[in-house]
């Protein structure tokens, strides 16, 4: 998420420091200072004013930067820079509860040596605890996980930001969103989902003004669990459950896979009550779902067969 050089930039840069300024006190070339200032300029970690024929970098007023500055101040002994490269901050993210490696590695999506190498490091400085193989935070320090949680955030809103001027964000972990916007976004990393995602299994729907995206890095489509999670955080409502309804009725979907995406998005109850509904052909006591004969005429319509 953030490299070395762009952590000691945040940790060392005092309003109004030139490029030439901060080469002197980091001890690198102007030309990586550079770079590094670029890329915290485009994240919206920094900002530059031209003085003259010189640029002078400032810090912005985003949450996490206050944050992290708080924390290299009342710290100063701490090489914050070094212990937050690789995974660290995403190990941190989700840290926001004692757990064990095992826990954050299954949430974090690590391996276990990995959440350990960084947990471990962690503990030796004494930031991190165990308590019965449990991991948290000592002292005042939980409020690393707060600053991974806030720049997660920070990034994931200027991202937005700079392809949809309205967008909204529904969901987010730390590598991935779920965003709603007014407008056709068409940039890397952004996959449509919502109703309009239906039409890719064969069920057309009346569509809302607005459009749904999830972005990833490392995801290119959305799968049908996926969609059937994404449906639900968009809107919890029973005409959306009904029509997640007919996607799993429709589609072949691996329900360990949708059970691990409902683990993901925090929607287990949810996901279980639809998996039950259509088990007992709609045994299950939730005002928010259609009775039986009702969701029999939706899927006749949309001619999507049923189990008999």
């Amino acid at each position: 998420m953030l490299r070395r050089i762009e952590l000691e930039v945040l940790a060392t840069v005092d309003r109004g420091d030139t490029i030439s300024e901060l080469a002197t006190k980091l001890d690198h070339s102007e030309s990586y200072l550079s770079r590094a200032v670029s890329d915290l300029v485009e994240k919206g970690l920094v900002y530059t004013e031209r003085d003259g024929r010189r640029k002078r970098v400032v810090p912005s007023d985003a949450r996490a930067v206050e944050l992290y500055r708080d924390l290299v101040r009342q710290h100063s002994h701490i090489e914050f820079p070094k212990l937050l490269t690789g995974k660290a901050l995403e190990v941190l993210y989700y840290l926001e509860q004692p757990r064990t490696v095992a826990e954050t590695a299954d949430r974090s999506d690590n391996y276990r040596n990995t959440v350990n190498r960084v947990l471990k490091r962690f503990r030796d400085r004494g930031l991190v605890g165990t308590d019965d193989g449990r991991y948290d935070f000592n002292a005042d320090f939980d409020r690393l996980h707060e600053f991974a949680q806030e720049l997660a955030h920070h990034l994931h809103r200027h991202r937005l930001e700079a392809v949809a001027s309205k967008g909204t964000i529904l969901w987010e972990n730390y590598d991935e969103f779920l965003a709603q916007a007014e407008t056709e976004i068409d940039a890397d990393g952004f996959q449509e989902t919502g109703l309009a995602r239906f039409a890719a299994f064969d069920l057309q729907f009346l569509l809302t003004d607005h459009r749904y995206y999830r972005y990833s890095e490392t995801l290119d489509e959305v799968s049908p669990a996926e969609l059937c999670c994404h449906t639900l955080l968009i809107d919890d409502g029973s005409r959306h459950r009904s029509y997640s309804l007919l996607l799993l009725s429709h589609v072949d979907v691996d329900e360990e896979d949708l059970r691990a995406q409902a683990a993901k998005y925090g929607l287990e109850d949810e996901i279980d009550a639809l998996l039950r509904y259509l088990e007992t052909h709609g045994e299950v006591d939730d005002a928010r779902l259609p009775e039986w004969d009702e969701f029999q005429e939706l899927a006749a319509d949309y001619e999507v067969p049923l189990p008999q």
